[in-house]
């Protein structure tokens, strides 16, 4: 069984961390950036210059765009490819869906990876990370985004038919979360 898991969760949960090693631990094992998929393309069809014009194209080119990278990744033949991603992105007009329909569908997953972890440890990973530019958020707030996550996962599952796995990854466990989530795609090939 070929596995497509699309890995998602709100920043500052570790996803990047975790789906870097799961790709790294499992045979035949790649990580896809769905984000960076979206630059290359855009770059090739010349609608940008550099990744800070990304998130400032209009939405129905972004949206055209992120069909576009699907498709593309939908193509790829590994036997374990890891797509990291977001569920949704907060924009001043409110939350733009990651993993719309026509996206979603195209990517085929196996099986799709909610990482999750406390609102004040997200506080203070995104307060450590230096690399990031992110809006301060309250507990409050936070508590919220990782409610809404869920309800995206949910409805991405509906569509797809692919399970949902919600990890916790709790500071100084990432290897723990990982076990966990290889452990689940080893018995899902079996």
């Amino acid at each position: 069984m070929r596995l497509r898991v699309v890995v998602v969760g709100i920043p500052g949960v570790g996803k990047t961390t975790v789906v870097q090693a799961s790709a790294a631990r499992m045979r035949g094992g790649r990580l896809v950036t769905f984000g960076s998929v979206m630059l290359e393309e855009a770059l090739k069809l010349k609608w940008i210059k550099h990744r800070d014009e990304l998130r400032k194209m209009r939405v129905e080119k972004q949206k055209r765009l992120q069909k576009i990278a699907a498709e593309r990744i939908s193509k790829m033949k590994d036997a374990a490819l890891f797509v990291d991603t977001h569920l949704f992105i907060r924009t001043h007009e409110g939350f733009w869906p990651g993993l719309p329909f026509e996206v979603v569908r195209a990517l085929k997953p196996s099986h799709l990876v909610l990482i999750e972890a406390g609102s004040d440890e997200i506080v203070a990973r995104r307060s450590r990370d230096k690399t990031r530019y992110r809006d301060t958020m309250t507990k409050h707030e936070l508590e919220s985004e990782l409610s809404l996550a869920r309800s995206f996962l949910t409805v991405a599952s509906s569509l797809t038919g692919a399970p949902i796995l919600i990890l916790r990854n709790d500071e100084g466990k990432v290897d723990k979360t990982v076990n966990k989530l290889i452990a689940v795609l080893k018995e899902a090939r079996a």
